[in-house]
């Protein structure tokens, strides 16, 4: 992680608890992250999925080159209301100039609210 996770994860309360190429966890809180009605905001799962999966595909990506974002998408299926939600991120293909992963979310239960893929191109860092 040598990148860092960015501030809106650490806004967020995004914390990693495992993290190398062919699997990534991270956490996240239910409260704060709220729509108006109280249930986990549509947004924030993707948040989730996101920070997950481009992390993953720049640790994948290695020294000197970069991984950014072409695509995304999520179907939440269940909503958490309170306690921490936890993605699993996993891939799908890790190419030489393509990543795609596969993020499940679930809540404290264990029951998927949020199926989320994303698709990372791998570029060389720019020179500075």
């Amino acid at each position: 992680m040598e990148r860092g996770m960015g501030t809106l994860a650490e806004r967020m309360g995004i914390a990693f608890t495992e993290f190398t190429v062919e699997r990534s966890v991270a956490t996240m809180p239910v409260e704060g992250n709220t729509q108006p009605v109280g249930l986990l905001h549509g947004g924030a799962y993707v948040v989730l999925g996101e920070s997950l999966g481009s992390m993953a595909a720049n640790l994948h990506a290695g020294p000197g080159r970069l991984a950014v974002g072409v695509d995304i998408n999520a179907t939440h299926t269940r909503s958490a209301r309170s306690g921490i939600v936890t993605g699993l991120c996993t891939p799908i293909h890790l190419g030489r100039s393509m990543t795609v992963h596969e993020i499940v979310v679930t809540d404290d239960q264990g029951r998927r609210c949020s199926t989320i893929r994303i698709t990372n191109m791998i570029k060389d860092l720019p020179e500075h």
